[in-house]
C-alpha cells in the first residue's frame, strides 16, 4: 500500500469538491477583490453558510481574505491550484500516452473482411447440454411446519 500524503493537495481537492465553493472561486476568478456580501449575493444560502465555505477555501489556501474596516475582501491565491494542476497533468500525460498506444494498436490490427454469419443461417447446429433446458429435481426438504411425532 502506498502511503502518499500531501496535506495541501488533499485540502485543495476537498475544497474543490463542493459546487458552491467552485462557484465562489469562479466569481472571484471573474472579478477579484469582491467583498463577502458581494460574493454571497447570488447564492440561495445564508451568509453564515457562505462564511463557512469561505473558511474551507481559506484553510485550503485557495483564497486570501483582507479586512479593511468592517468589510472583508476575498482574493484568489494561485499556488494550491498550481499544485493540483501539476498533479492532474501527470495523470493526463499517463492516460494520453496509453490512449495513443491503444489507438495505434486498433489502427494496426487487421480486421476480418467477411461479415459474420447471421444467427438464423446456422441451422444444423446442436445445442450444447449447457444450453438445453434443465429437468426439475424433486424436492429434498420436508414441507414447513412441525413434524408429526410417530
Amino acid at each position: 500500500m502506498v502511503k502518499y500524503r500531501d496535506e495541501t493537495l488533499d485540502r485543495t481537492f476537498a475544497a474543490l469538491s463542493d459546487p458552491t465553493r467552485r462557484a465562489l472561486l469562479a466569481r472571484l476568478g471573474e472579478q477579484d477583490g469582491l467583498t463577502v456580501s458581494e460574493l454571497a449575493a447570488p447564492f440561495p444560502v445564508s451568509l453564515p453558510a457562505i462564511m463557512k465555505h469561505l473558511d474551507v477555501l481559506t484553510d485550503a489556501g485557495l483564497i486570501m481574505r483582507e479586512k479593511t474596516g468592517r468589510t472583508v475582501a476575498c482574493r484568489l491565491t494561485a499556488q494550491p491550484m498550481e499544485q493540483a494542476m501539476n498533479w492532474l497533468n501527470r495523470y493526463a500525460q499517463f492516460w494520453s500516452h496509453n490512449f495513443d498506444r491503444l489507438a495505434a494498436f486498433v489502427e494496426d490490427e487487421k480486421w476480418p473482411t467477411q461479415p459474420p454469419t447471421p444467427p438464423n443461417a446456422r441451422q444444423n447446429v446442436q445445442a450444447s447440454r449447457s444450453r438445453a433446458g434443465s429437468a426439475r429435481r424433486p424436492k429434498r426438504s420436508t414441507p414447513p411446519g412441525r413434524k408429526p411425532r410417530s
